[in-house]
């Protein structure tokens, strides 16, 4: 099953925690290889987070770098339940049954976990 590229809103991302590009290899930037584990990706398998841009105010070398994250879905999972358990208490949305459903951020990480698990 193709997983393709994913509608991930960015505070989605900044959960997840995608690392930094400094440092990263080269595989892992072009999404070739899983951000987060060595496993070698392919359209089928990837989780792709679409093209991502490094702010141009950076003052570093990659300012205004596109880069091509993807991961495997088991760690995509992974860190989507672990950033859900993280979240979800601290949310005002997400403690109270009621309103779970009325926070993006905790719908998002849930939606990757079961999407992801499959």
């Amino acid at each position: 099953m193709s997983r393709g590229a994913v509608e991930v809103a960015p505070d989605v991302l900044d959960v997840l925690a995608l690392p930094d590009l400094d440092g990263l290899a080269d595989a892992k930037v072009r999404g070739a290889e899983c951000l987060w584990c060595p496993q070698q990706l392919t359209a089928e398998t990837a989780v792709d987070f679409g093209v991502q841009h490094v702010p141009v105010d950076d003052t570093t070398s990659l300012s205004g770098m596109k880069w091509y994250p993807r991961a495997c879905p088991d760690c995509t999972a992974d860190r989507a339940h672990r950033g859900l358990f993280a979240h979800a208490p601290m949310c005002r949305l997400c403690r109270t049954k009621e309103t779970a459903a009325d926070c993006a951020v905790g719908r998002g990480l849930y939606r990757l976990v079961r999407d992801c698990r499959r």
